[in-house]
């Protein structure tokens, strides 16, 4: 490291002699030291002394080396800030540097909701693997898949080398979870019991990936609407409806199973609010007993079809025949509003 103080020259160190030498003759002439007889030769020399150092101009002298010091000087605040400068270059190069190693960020799916949240937050440049039945948009279907009913493939996980994976809290198998997290994969959990949920985690997900504003606006206007249409659909006591998914068997819903919470937004619940469990298999004899307001089948066939199972029952029941997409009614999606707006206003 080099010293941030002035080394004097040569020229310097002569100078500073010269005027201590002849302020010393000074004085002795003032003194009359050498006038005397006594101190002739001692006079002598030191009238030599005074000729010898008097022709030096001690004052240009002082000057040149001042000038020297100076220039020194300004030569080191120079290679300071030189210094500096490069300091905070490298500074700045090394930041750039690590913004351009960091990996892009590379998202996979375990779940199908979760595959449209990324695209309703415009993350689909990022999107590199899904779950099965990931159909919306159409574009999902093109990628690769990595999850089923039967778990996540964790080899075709490692494969891909994602950055992150969105996760379904309650829908994935906890064990493939836990697995993830155990290989240093980053986990977002999503977690869904109420409907109002979908908003909350879709901001939250929003802040994992620097897409808050987007996902505040989203999430808002969701729940927004979701008010308005509790809000003009609150009766009190609840419709009873009979939702099915499928006729082959029978299939229902209890109170707990996510299908009643739609009901419940439309002022309704399921005709087996009773049931134990959330999906029972009843029977039509039962159905005709309790004499639901109306029937929903969560079913992608035309409607025509879906009368043809209850047509032969239709001096017994004349509740109407609402059809609803399984598709979204199944699914935490932002989709699910305008389908609660469909299910809402066939019911009522």
């Amino acid at each position: 490291m080099k010293s941030v103080f002035p080394i004097l020259s040569l020229g310097a160190l002569l100078t500073r002699c010269r005027l201590s030498v002849i302020a010393l003759l000074k004085g002795m002439v003032t003194l009359n030291l050498y006038n005397t007889r006594m101190h002739k030769k001692s006079g002598l020399i030191v009238s030599i002394l005074l000729l010898a150092f008097t022709p030096y101009s001690t004052t240009a002298t002082e000057r040149v080396d001042v000038k020297a010091n100076v220039q020194l000087k300004q030569e080191f605040s120079k290679q300071a800030q030189l210094q500096q400068t490069s300091a905070i270059q490298a500074g700045v190069n090394q930041t750039s540097a690590n913004q351009a190693s960091e990996p892009a960020t590379r998202i996979i799916t375990l779940a199908p909701h979760l595959t449209e949240w990324v695209y309703s937050l415009g993350l689909e440049a990022h999107l590199i693997g899904v779950s099965d039945y990931s159909n919306f948009p159409q574009a999902a279907q093109l990628l690769p898949t990595v999850a089923d009913y039967q778990g996540a493939d964790l080899s075709q996980i490692m494969t891909l080398q994602p950055t992150l994976i969105l996760a379904w809290e309650g829908g994935n198998k906890p064990q493939d979870l836990h697995r993830l997290e155990s290989l240093g994969y980053d986990v977002f959990r999503a977690k869904i019991t109420e409907i109002e949920d979908i908003g909350s985690e879709l901001i939250r997900l929003g802040k994992l990936t620097n897409t808050e504003e987007k996902a505040n606006a989203l999430a808002t206007a969701f729940l927004n609407e979701l008010t308005v249409l509790r809000a003009e659909y609150a009766t009190s006591p609840y419709n009873k409806v009979f939702y099915y998914s499928w006729s082959s068997p029978l299939m229902t819903i209890g109170e707990n199973a996510w299908p009643n919470k739609l009901l419940n937004v439309c002022g309704s619940q399921t005709l087996f609010n009773d049931s134990p469990v959330d999906y029972p298999q009843v029977s039509v004899q039962e159905v005709l007993a309790r004499q639901p307001a109306a029937l929903v089948a969560a079913s992608n066939q035309p409607t025509s079809n879906l009368e043809q199972f209850w047509a032969p029952h239709r001096n017994f029941l004349s509740a109407p025949l609402i059809a609803v997409n399984p598709d979204v009614t199944s699914r935490f999606s932002l989709r699910l509003i305008n389908e609660l707006k469909t299910l809402c206003k066939g019911i009522n």
